[in-house]
């Protein structure tokens, strides 16, 4: 079991900046790729941003790539999202997720993904 606790959320205004932080625990993080997703109010969970294990493949969504970056410290078992220019259409709940390395996953698709945080919630003010 992994166990994922999101922080650094919040009430942000349009064109500021957010750093959300994941901190693991259970089993060793670094044996895990890892992945933001983010879900507004009355739409589906959408993928945000892969990290693999080592931090050698990185991938974002289309309407992050160039505000967001991911990030992940394997010795403090974290995996981060900054996020600039943030736009209110950025306001959602943040999730981190953990996925197990295995061949033929697709790193974009939420099932993929085996443990999941509770979420923090980013809102961004017009």
């Amino acid at each position: 079991q992994v166990q994922l606790v999101e922080s650094g959320g919040g009430l942000v205004q349009a064109g500021g900046s957010l750093r959300l932080s994941c901190a693991a625990s259970g089993r060793t993080f670094n044996d895990y790729h890892m992945a933001w997703f983010r879900q507004a109010p009355g739409k589906e969970r959408e993928f945000v941003a892969h990290i693999s294990w080592s931090g050698d493949r990185i991938y974002y969504a289309d309407n992050v790539k160039g505000r967001g970056t991911i990030s992940r410290d394997n010795a403090k078992n974290t995996v981060y999202l900054q996020m600039n220019s943030l736009i209110p259409e950025d306001t959602a709940v943040y999730y981190c997720a953990a996925m197990r390395p295995r061949f033929g996953r697709t790193p974009m698709l939420d099932r993929e993904y085996d443990y999941w945080g509770q979420g923090t919630q980013v809102t961004v003010s017009s």
